[in-house]
């Protein structure tokens, strides 16, 4: 881990983060997709997603100020279709 960053479990897998990285930037980067404050892709399609941070889910609309801490456990969990 260099300075400036914290080190957080995202989907089972250590990575670093800048420190005061917010969960909609971390969410962002890791689904490859630009998310405007309200956690909606820029894009305009569907997001499908919920997010948990230590157990806990974050609704979409506190993403931008959800601020991440050293050692948190993030689970992103994508909707699919099918029966």
């Amino acid at each position: 881990m260099t300075a400036g960053t914290i080190s957080i479990v995202l989907d089972g897998q250590e990575t670093h983060v800048s420190t005061g990285s917010t969960l909609r930037e971390t969410i962002a980067r890791h689904i490859e997709r630009e998310l405007d404050a309200a956690g909606a892709p820029v894009d305009g399609g569907r997001l499908g997603v919920a997010v948990a941070v230590d157990g806990m889910v974050v609704p979409r609309g506190d993403w931008h100020d959800h601020v991440l801490a050293d050692g948190v456990a993030v689970d992103v969990v994508t909707a699919t279709q099918g029966g």
